[in-house]
């Protein structure tokens, strides 16, 4: 099978990071745990118990139906998943919107990991787009999890970063002062921020099968990635031993068709491809549903 020459060519995430450190004097960092000063019992350890009892959830009714777990990506949140949502009930499937706090990979996959672990019985997990990759290593080790959705989203392998599978076509690989506006946040890293994309951006190339008025409106409330995130490589490709399914939109200009074919090809994907923006989910609801209903009829 013939591969993008971008596979080993992290070239987008190398064009981001000069850009970035020559404007804001941004330097690779890795936050550095703080030693925790005793303390004693207080009513949250209560609380704490609580969750370590959920988490410990495994089992479920045998042949019950799947839940189904959807993920956001970056410039988005979960009520994207709306229209899947109804959907999914009306066809009688208990479906979750887990928000993304779309803080950093690892911290991502941590918080979607733990959700997983109060659920019980077997699991549809759905990602879109940054989703794909936080799916992608939330998934590991968790034997609930028996079907991958990706929807226009980013397949990592280990070891490479969402950014770089975005390829040289994607609308991000360009100068990123027009691509981005730039945001600190409380907490963050020395040299990270958050980015927004530029309204330009978003209209043309993010939601760009969708009314101008729809798009205005997502745009306003898009919800900022930060930088450390798109940028950190994977450590878990669950993909390799879960079956998936993905939706490629062909009008993509976020991760263009060449690209997710390549990652849905090497995921072993069940492809199914859809005139549509990088944002299909909202413009095309029933397509999604179907590609998720899909997944979810093969689980028994």
């Amino acid at each position: 099978m013939s591969q993008p020459v971008t596979r080993r060519r992290p070239r987008l995430s190398t064009v981001l990071l000069v850009a970035l450190a020559a404007l804001f004097g941004l330097a690779a960092a890795v936050p550095t745990a703080l030693a925790q000063p005793a303390r004693h019992a207080t009513p949250a350890d209560a609380v704490a118990s609580a969750v370590a009892a959920a988490t410990r959830h495994t089992g479920g009714t045998p042949g019950a139906k799947p839940t189904i777990v959807l993920v956001h990506g970056a410039w988005a949140d979960s009520s994207g998943w709306n229209g899947e949502i109804s959907r999914l009930q009306r066809a009688g499937y208990t479906v979750r919107a887990v928000p993304n706090p779309l803080r950093g990979l690892a911290n991502d996959a941590g918080v979607v990991a733990g959700f997983l672990a109060t659920v019980a019985g077997p699991v549809v997990l759905v990602g879109h787009s940054y989703g794909g990759a936080v799916i992608s290593a939330a998934a590991a080790g968790n034997p609930n999890v028996k079907a991958l959705v990706y929807v226009d989203a980013f397949v990592p392998d280990i070891g490479e970063a969402p950014v770089t599978l975005a390829g040289p076509d994607s609308a991000l690989s360009a100068d990123p002062t027009t691509v981005f506006d730039f945001a600190p946040y409380p907490g963050a890293p020395p040299g990270d921020a958050d980015l927004y994309l530029k309204q330009t951006v978003f209209l043309q190339s993010f939601a760009n099968d969708l009314p101008r008025s729809t798009a205005l409106t997502l745009y306003a409330g898009q919800r900022p990635a930060a930088f450390s995130g798109l940028a950190t490589p994977a450590t878990a490709a669950a993909w390799k031993t879960i079956p998936s399914w993905y939706l490629l939109g062909t009008e993509d200009k976020v991760i263009p068709p060449a690209q997710q074919l390549f990652m849905a090809r090497r995921a072993h994907s069940h492809i199914v491809r859809i005139r549509a923006s990088h944002v299909s989910m909202i413009s095309h609801p029933g397509a999604t549903t179907d590609l998720i209903l899909a997944a979810a009829r093969t689980v028994r």
